[in-house]
């Protein structure tokens, strides 16, 4: 399972010279330390996201709701937001229900009786390669939250960082819309 690419004696099983050692440690020490800090920095972003969208939101006469206060997704009133909510949503082929997050809950002022809340994601990217492994993400959230709830779903994007054509192009094609962080006004598009 080594990477011989990285290891190149191992090809000819011969021992390494001080230069293919030393580029050996450096990749795999800079491996190690990208695995062990990305988690930590997109947790940070993530944090700042969401700290964005509330003052923004706070900003318009928005109230904050917390989280674990016994209100379900669909049960927040008009001109009221939460974060890190659990949506239960029904498992394909079954009638097993799971629990799934959404960062962002926001049921617009000119929200209807029966009218589903805003929901969104907070995804960053400090390069493409992560993006593309992420993407499918959304996707199986997506199609859970339509699987249960209808067409109705209004389920978006609030993205900072590196996301290509390719990454935007998947999520369209299943329907997702997004923003971007830095035009958080176009939160306005979507009736917040």
């Amino acid at each position: 399972m080594l990477d011989k690419d990285i290891f190149p004696w191992l090809k000819n099983d011969r021992q390494p010279t001080d230069i293919e050692v030393s580029r050996a440690a450096t990749i795999v020490a800079d491996r190690l330390c990208g695995n062990l800090a990305d988690p930590i920095i997109r947790n940070a972003q993530e944090q700042r996201q969401l700290s964005t969208i509330r003052n923004w939101l706070e900003n318009r006469g928005y109230s904050y709701i917390e989280t674990g206060s016994g209100l379900q997704f669909d049960q927040l009133n008009p001109g009221s937001f939460s974060f890190r909510m659990n949506i239960s949503v029904k498992q394909p082929k079954g009638s097993k229900q799971i629990n799934i997050p959404i960062d962002t809950i926001i049921m617009p002022f000119n929200s209807q009786v029966g009218e589903l809340p805003l929901l969104i994601e907070a995804k960053s990217a400090g390069d493409y390669t992560n993006t593309n492994k992420r993407r499918k993400e959304e996707a199986i959230k997506i199609n859970q939250l339509r699987n249960t709830y209808g067409k109705s779903v209004n389920f978006i994007l609030f993205l900072c960082g590196y996301f290509d054509s390719g990454y935007l192009g998947y999520e369209a094609a299943e329907g997702i819309d997004w923003i971007w962080e830095h035009r958080i006004d176009d939160l306005a598009l979507f009736g917040v």
